[in-house]
């Protein structure tokens, strides 16, 4: 049943989806419903349309509307997953690193990782220590997030991943203009600028769901991202 509201629902938004690609969606929930009886990873609604709905097309749902061609992306603060294994289901082109604190969640985007075949990896690290490695600083040409932290802390967490002339992709809710408007300072702080607004239609909700498309348009200085916990302590 899963399998066919996801593709049904992918289609009724315009985004094309593989038999193979909803049989990799189902195989994701069936691990996501087991790991969470035993870590408490995220809610998973129990109505098979909730799921698919809130936390599978509600990640690709951005593929719906001029998606940038990217060869590596980096999802900061997985989780479960979201966005970045939904979006590596789709984009299977595209390499992804997960990044995440909590090695528990590292261990389990891993097992989907390989028990779907992905493209990917995942990292157990924090965003800002990821930053300071030199085969991650400014190399991704995306970065992604979902209900990570608001934008102002977002933008440390994402622009010193992403490389010049790459992009900063964050999931958001009714409140974007106003969490844009506080991260106008850590935007240009970092070397980010405004893009555009996509609104992200799920058939038949009315939530009022947006995505924040960033360019990163200048280098970020050195000094940025400062010491773990300090973009949420201080914001820019």
């Amino acid at each position: 049943m899963l399998k066919s509201l996801i593709k049904n629902g992918a289609a009724a938004m315009g985004i094309p989806m593989t038999e193979r690609q909803a049989e990799q969606f189902e195989a994701y929930h069936d691990m996501l419903v087991a790991a969470n009886a035993r870590m408490n990873l995220t809610r998973v609604p129990e109505d098979p349309r909730e799921a698919v709905d809130r936390n599978y097309l509600d990640c690709i749902a951005p593929l719906a509307g001029g998606f940038p061609e990217a060869l590596t992306a980096a999802d900061v603060g997985s989780g479960a997953g979201f966005p970045g294994i939904p979006l590596a289901i789709m984009l299977p082109d595209t390499r992804f690193t997960l990044i995440d604190a909590l090695s528990r969640r590292v261990e389990f985007l891993r097992a989907v990782i390989a028990r779907l075949g992905l493209n990917a990896e995942a990292l157990h690290l924090r965003a800002e220590d990821a930053a300071r490695q030199g085969a991650l600083r400014e190399r991704f040409d995306l970065t992604t997030a979902r209900a990570v932290a608001p934008m102002n802390a977002l933008c440390e967490f994402m622009l010193p991943l992403t490389r010049v002339g790459g992009r900063m992709l964050a999931l958001k809710g009714p409140g974007l203009e106003a969490e844009l408007a506080g991260a106008e300072n850590a935007l240009a702080l970092l070397g980010g600028e405004i893009e555009r607004i996509q609104p992200l239609a799920i058939p038949g909700r009315d939530w009022n769901h947006r995505a924040a498309w960033i360019a990163k348009i200048a280098p970020t200085p050195d000094k940025y991202p400062r010491r773990a916990g300090m973009a949420d302590k201080k914001p820019l």
